[in-house]
C-alpha cells in the first residue's frame, strides 16, 4: 500500500474506531438476495423465526413442523424472516462550493469524514460499500464531459481504505451537476447516500431522490453546511459565487439581513421538501457535532433520536 495511502488512514484511524460498533439497519423490509443483516421481504425457513401458519396445498413439504403435527394432527408451516444484504452507493459532492471557507475548506473536510465513516458502518453491517465523487479540480482537462470518481460496491475488507484513497485523491472544485453522479450511483440498487451542500443542484436531486423513493430505495441525503453560511460576518466584505466567480455582491448591513432570512427559508424549504418526499434528510453544521454523533444520528432507525 502506498505510503499515502497509510498516512490517510491514520487521519480517519479515531473515527474509524468511534463507529466501529454502529450499526445500519434498513429503513424497511428489503427484496430478497444474497443472505445479510437486514430483514428480507421474503418469508422463509431461517433460524429467525416468526409464527406458525396452517399448510396449504402448494407449499414446501420441508416447511412443516413434523413434531407439531406429531401432537396435534394438524400441518402447519414455519414462518420466519430471512435476512439479505443491502448495497450502499455513497455519492459525495466535489463541487466548488463544498471548499468553503477557503481558508479551511471545512465543509469538504466534514462530507469526506462522513462518507469514509459511512462507507465503513454500513461494510461492518455486512453490506457492499461503493462510492461516487462528482468531478472536481482533478478532472483532466481535456475531457470535455468529466466523468465522477467511481468504485462499485465491494464487500472485501479493503473497501474502506479504497474510499479513503478516492477521497484523499479528490480536491473540490469545478461546477459540475450533481445529479448525474446520482443517476450513476442509483444504478447498482439497495441504499443511496448524498453527502452534499445542495447549492445549484436542491431542485434536480429532488426530482432523482423522489423517483428513486417511489420505486421503493432508501435514499439518504445529507445537507452539509457552514457556520459561515448561517451567520455571515457582520463585517462589509465582497462575497462571490465559488462556482460562479463573476458572480459578486456586496454583503453589507442590510444585505446581510436579506441574506440571512433568505438563506434560512431556502434551508427550512429544502429539509422540508426532502423530508416530504420520503428522503431521510439530515443537516450536517460543520462543528456543531463531532462526526461521529452526526454518523450515529444519521443511521439511526427511522423515528429514533439520538442524544449527545
Amino acid at each position: 500500500m502506498p505510503t499515502g495511502a497509510i498516512e490517510s488512514y491514520d487521519e480517519y484511524a479515531t473515527l474509524l474506531d468511534a463507529v466501529r460498533g454502529i450499526r445500519w439497519p434498513a429503513r424497511s423490509a428489503v427484496r430478497g438476495g444474497i443472505p445479510g443483516a437486514h430483514t428480507s421481504r421474503l418469508r422463509g425457513i431461517s433460524a429467525e423465526f416468526t409464527e406458525y401458519r396452517p399448510y396449504r396445498q402448494g407449499d414446501d413439504l420441508r416447511r412443516i413442523d413434523w413434531k407439531l403435527f406429531a401432537r396435534s394432527d394438524r400441518a402447519y408451516i414455519r414462518l420466519s424472516n430471512d435476512r439479505a444484504i443491502l448495497p450502499t452507493m455513497i455519492v459525495l459532492d466535489a463541487s466548488a462550493s463544498m471548499a468553503f471557507p477557503v481558508s479551511s475548506r471545512a465543509k469538504w473536510m466534514l462530507a469526506a469524514q462522513l462518507g469514509v465513516a459511512l462507507g465503513a458502518v454500513a461494510r461492518n453491517s455486512g453490506d457492499p460499500v461503493g462510492l461516487v465523487i462528482t468531478p472536481g479540480e482533478d478532472t483532466l482537462p481535456a475531457s470535455r464531459f468529466p466523468l465522477p470518481s467511481l468504485l462499485p460496491p465491494r464487500m472485501r475488507q479493503s473497501v474502506t481504505h479504497e474510499i479513503i484513497r478516492a477521497v484523499a485523491a479528490a480536491q473540490p472544485g469545478g461546477r459540475e451537476p450533481l445529479a448525474p453522479s446520482v443517476s450513476i450511483a442509483a444504478q447498482y440498487g439497495g441504499r443511496l447516500v448524498v453527502v452534499s451542500d445542495l447549492l445549484g443542484d436542491a431542485e434536480e436531486l429532488l426530482t432523482v431522490a423522489s423517483r428513486l423513493v417511489a420505486a421503493g430505495r432508501e435514499v439518504h441525503v445529507v445537507h452539509v453546511i457552514a457556520p459561515e453560511e448561517i451567520d455571515p460576518s457582520r463585517e462589509a466584505a465582497m462575497v462571490s459565487d465559488p462556482e460562479a466567480p463573476s458572480v459578486r455582491r456586496a454583503l453589507t448591513g442590510d444585505t446581510r439581513e436579506q441574506y440571512v432570512a433568505a438563506y434560512t427559508a431556502w434551508r427550512d424549504r429544502i429539509a422540508h421538501e426532502f423530508t416530504e418526499a420520503g428522503v431521510a434528510y439530515s443537516m450536517a453544521v460543520v462543528g456543531e457535532e463531532t462526526p461521529d454523533h452526526l454518523i450515529r444520528r444519521i443511521t439511526a432507525p427511522r423515528g429514533m433520536s439520538v442524544s449527545a
